[in-house]
């Protein structure tokens, strides 16, 4: 699952994965490309792989789907996210601050040129293509099934059936949505401080939506 890669320095590694991670870039961003101007039907997985010069093997070898590489932008800091979650301390925090500011820690990492437009055109890809939006859910459900396993694991909590880790997810997965929808609403192309502009703001927001009340408006 894209979602355990763990970040990388590219520098670093030999020259076999650099090679490795430069196709599996170019998959990405052929494949945005394609299924931008063309549709995301409208292109055929050999069109794709014809087109970055791979096999469907080495394809597979990455991704899962058509879905699957549509939506890697964000997979990839959602894999970020997983990876910082097992090395962050609670520093006597509450949970939903510790996962808050691990998001934050991930979003620092997507410092690759264009990460920011691939981005807004796999959103714009799931919002118009139901089997991307449904890929999406499915992702997000595994990712955080993912997270809280290793809550539990790594942190003393409370009994497996005490609701209030799930919920602090969940509550940081909404928050990630309603400013991935402020961000994608943007003008022109948003900047990677804009995401976490609009992600700060959804978290400041969290609070108030619990304690909101609402009255029946008048004629």
């Amino acid at each position: 699952m894209t979602a355990e890669l763990a970040p990388t320095d590219d520098n670093r590694l030999p020259l076999r994965e650099r090679k490795k991670l430069r196709t599996r870039q170019a998959l990405i961003d052929t494949a945005l490309e394609l299924f931008t101007t063309r549709g995301f039907s409208g292109v055929t997985l050999d069109e794709l792989c014809d087109a970055v010069d791979v096999s469907k093997r080495t394809f597979f070898r990455n991704f899962t789907s058509k879905e699957d590489v549509a939506m890697a932008p964000t997979q990839d800091l959602w894999g970020a996210f997983l990876h910082e979650l097992e090395s962050c301390e609670p520093d006597d925090r509450p949970v939903a601050e510790m996962l808050q500011q691990t998001l934050f820690a991930a979003l620092q990492q997507m410092v690759e040129e264009g990460w920011a437009r691939r981005v807004l055109l796999s959103r714009r890809l799931a919002e118009s293509t139901p089997s991307i939006d449904a890929h999406g859910l499915h992702f997000c459900h595994e990712t955080s099934r993912t997270a809280l396993e290793t809550l539990h694991r790594r942190f003393d909590l409370a009994a497996p059936d005490d609701l209030r880790p799930r919920l602090a997810l969940d509550m940081l997965v909404a928050a990630f949505h309603c400013a991935l929808d402020s961000w994608t609403s943007r003008p022109g192309t948003p900047a990677l401080s804009d995401l976490q502009t609009d992600l700060r703001n959804a978290f400041t927001a969290l609070p108030g939506s619990l304690t909101l009340t609402a009255d029946l408006r008048t004629p």
